[in-house]
């Protein structure tokens, strides 16, 4: 995943605390076949929860915001992420490389297995991810049979994606930035997939990517990219693609940025990398900038992971 990937933010939280959200894919054009709409947007913001590791430590109710927002101004998060990349000898990649093949890589691992020990965030956050999972395996199964179809998983983490879409007969070609990660996808793969094709794992971040493929996946990559550096990997991921791009990132709204900053209050061991949003429209203007368009959306919220799906073709 180039900056690794299919990984979710460290920093999880949602806009609602109702279970009964579930994921939601809309097609913005006649022409697409239309997607079942499994759940209405939430009505309005609820009271904000942090939490760490399992452990909650503010909840703040609507009526605080603006209160909580101008506290959260006086802070200075990124002073811990620059000791963290001094400490790497790097910048934002290498943190996040070292992360993921070290005590990242236990805590993901976890996260996208099905050991029962994980804690309650840790479990919301690998629905969460399952059910983005699931949403990406539609939109790929809508356009017909995936057998033969090459497909590029760009930050493939534990092989979430790329284990089932081999399932199906895809030719897949999958990578991340952390060989913890790959070495983990690999065994996955010989344990499940006896007698198919094997997808091809390789330890590449996102900027390391070549080839063409009929269709190419990102999830949940994004987030570890500032937006002047995400627009020229969406564009270089666009590069790579045929005939189709399906993205996840975490949505910037002044909401959710506010939740983001709560939790960099509270940095404990599984919040050791930076967590990037990003508008909606700015990932769009990215897209028609190389000629793309948004063909299909779509949003994946529990409690404390969220997450826009955006299904990209050419013009």
């Amino acid at each position: 995943m180039a900056l690794s990937a299919s990984l979710s933010s460290s920093i999880c939280f949602h806009p609602t605390s109702n279970p009964r959200f579930s994921p939601k894919l809309t097609p913005t054009t006649t022409t697409s076949r239309p997607l079942r709409l499994l759940a209405p947007p939430p009505a309005a913001i609820p009271p904000l929860a942090a939490d760490v590791d399992g452990t909650t430590i503010a909840v703040i109710g609507g009526g605080s915001v603006a209160a909580l927002a101008a506290a959260l101004s006086l802070t200075d998060p990124e002073r811990r992420r620059k000791l963290q990349a001094e400490e790497v000898g790097g910048g934002d990649k290498e943190v996040v490389r070292e992360y993921f093949n070290n005590s990242g890589f236990q805590r993901w691992k976890k996260i996208y297995g099905e050991t029962d020990d994980v804690n309650r965030v840790q479990k919301d956050i690998r629905l969460g991810h399952s059910k983005t999972v699931e949403n990406v395996l539609k939109m790929l199964a809508d356009d017909g049979p995936l057998s033969g179809v090459t497909v590029c998983d760009a930050g493939c983490g534990t092989g979430s994606l790329s284990i089932p879409l081999a399932k199906e007969g895809a030719i897949v070609s999958a990578s991340d930035i952390s060989a913890a990660m790959v070495a983990e996808a690999e065994k996955k793969a010989r344990e499940e997939l006896p007698g198919s094709v094997m997808p091809k794992f390789e330890v590449k971040d996102l900027e390391s990517l070549d080839g063409k493929y009929n269709t190419v996946v990102c999830l949940d990559v994004l987030i570890h990219y500032p937006q002047n550096k995400a627009d020229g990997m969406i564009g270089h991921l666009a590069s790579l693609a045929e005939k189709r791009l399906i993205l996840s990132f975490a949505p910037k709204t002044f909401y959710y940025d506010l939740l983001k900053r709560v939790g960099e209050l509270f940095p404990g061991p599984s919040k050791a990398t930076r967590a990037y949003l990003h508008a909606e429209a700015d990932v769009e203007r990215a897209l028609r900038k190389v000629g793309w368009k948004i063909n299909k959306r779509g949003i994946v919220t529990t409690q404390f992971y969220f997450s826009r799906l955006v299904e990209a073709v050419p013009v």
